[in-house]
């Protein structure tokens, strides 16, 4: 390190990745609705999964817009903690790390 350090090595700009934003949150939000609706994912899924909506798309911010992989990660980490939190998601953890096959609960 010191070597890169000496010959003006700068580690590259951090990443920045484009989003859809607000707007593709709101179509996840209604997708999961319909798939709601279709009976094709159970209601007591919902309240988990749709936080989801908010990372993927970037949270509050305009479509197209660019952000950090920093940002992605700060809008991830609630919802993970969260989902740590419950007892199905660690018995699916356990799960895939002894016998490596999903378990549906």
């Amino acid at each position: 390190m010191l070597g890169q350090a000496r010959t003006g090595y700068r580690p590259p700009p951090p990443r920045r990745i484009r989003v859809i934003g607000e707007a593709g949150a709101a179509t996840m939000r209604s997708l999961l609705a319909q798939h709601r609706g279709a009976h094709q994912i159970q209601r007591s899924n919902d309240a988990r999964i749709a936080p989801l909506a908010r990372v993927l798309s970037g949270g509050s911010v305009p479509a197209g817009a660019a952000v950090s992989e920093q940002h992605i990660l700060d809008l991830e980490r609630e919802p993970f903690l969260s989902l740590c939190g419950e007892p199905k998601t660690r018995e699916r953890i356990q799960h895939m790390l002894t016998p490596s096959k999903p378990l549906r609960n």
